[in-house]
């Protein structure tokens, strides 16, 4: 089964001033009453294994209140092994570790893979295009661990550019600059970013039919550029964006932003041919997402030879039965997984006797 999360010390980590957890290789179902600390816990175990929180909080708002740091460490076994990994955590900063040694939190991702489902994604389809591309970058960042450098830098670059189109006279020449540094970083993030959807899209198409049965799902990477961009060579789409940032920058000066590259995709889903965020049913929606989770979730198992963990954090509440079988068919297939709910109810009861079930 490869490696798997089996203890977890949590030491003024929110409102958990002293947790020791021991968790199934299989299924682990933290219950307890809304604020007791079961999200908390599933923070600190994406924490521990992608180095990043879906909350997005700084340093100090990990740590407890009236306590001055924080400690955050996980054991993890399989396969003969056994890797350590921690975080300790000030109020200004984070340090994370391997087996004792310091290491960057872009590090972390390698080691064990996980993927988390929270009832905030169930509005991915809904919501805005960057939403939708965080998803997939946040997914990438594991992946590979260079994404986060590229993205990262791209990311600093467009943020410089849009500075300098505020000025009241910007430099022509210092734009021409820039241009040519966007162009090169948003051509290796575009093509990293695509090649990842591409393995993506196919699983979840397959997923969605496992769970809707009948309907057809089809996603889309919308990008700004042009979709004939996507399968080019790297040199080409950096020599086409930056045609494409001259062309615009009359545009880009007076709306003071870059409008066209990476940072402005989106990825589209339509069901039956039409396009999901306008006409699915909330349902649907559901549906849509779930499959996208669940293919991550196989995805992560190609690109890393070995299963992830799944975190689903209180979302069997929001799905109906038919959405919550999909899940605990999946979940049977010999992933790690833990879950949150605050009513084992959800659950059947030959699922609680066979899952590990840790009351808070």
């Amino acid at each position: 089964m490869g490696l798997a999360v089996s203890e977890l010390h949590l030491a003024s980590f929110r409102n958990l001033k002293d947790r020791d957890l021991a968790f199934s290789p299989s299924t682990t179902i933290l219950v307890g009453e809304n604020a007791s600390g079961k999200t908390n816990t599933v923070e600190a175990l994406q924490l521990l294994t992608s180095g990043y929180s879906f909350r997005h909080p700084t340093p100090s708002q990990l740590i407890s209140e009236g306590e001055e740091r924080s400690l955050i460490s996980a054991r993890l076994r399989g396969d003969g092994r056994v890797v350590d990994v921690a975080c300790e955590i000030e109020p200004k900063r984070k340090v994370f570790y391997k087996n004792g040694k310091k290491c960057a939190s872009k590090d972390m991702p390698g080691t064990l893979f996980s993927v988390l489902f929270n009832p905030d994604d169930l509005f991915l389809v809904k919501r805005g295009a960057s939403y939708r591309r965080d998803e997939i970058d946040s997914f990438a960042r594991q992946a590979n661990p260079n994404y986060d450098k590229v993205l990262s830098t791209y990311l600093r670059t467009v943020e410089q550019r849009n500075h300098l189109l505020k000025e009241e006279r910007p430099d022509p020449a210092l734009l021409d600059v820039w241009d040519e540094s966007l162009a090169l970083g948003g051509a290796t993030l575009l093509l990293a970013r695509h090649r990842l959807f591409e393995r993506l899209q196919e699983k979840v198409v397959a997923a969605y039919v496992r769970i809707a049965s009948g309907e057809e799902l089809s996603m889309r990477y919308a990008a700004t550029m042009g979709d004939d961009l996507l399968y080019l060579s790297r040199e080409e789409v950096r020599d086409r964006y930056r045609e494409m940032l001259r062309a615009g920058r009359a545009d880009d000066l007076r709306r003071q932003q870059t409008l066209i590259g990476p940072h402005r995709d989106d990825i589209e889903f339509s069901i039956a041919g039409r396009e999901a965020r306008a006409y699915a049913s909330q349902g649907q929606q559901r549906s849509v997402v779930l499959a996208l989770k669940l293919a991550e979730v196989v995805l992560a198992r190609e690109l890393v030879d070995d299963q992830p963990l799944l975190l689903l954090d209180d979302v069997m509440s929001e799905l109906d039965a038919q959405r919550r079988a999909a899940v605990v068919s999946f979940i049977k297939e010999g992933i790690q997984t833990i879950i949150t709910t605050t009513n084992l109810g959800y659950f059947s009861q030959e699922m609680v006797d066979a899952a590990k079930v840790v009351e808070f």
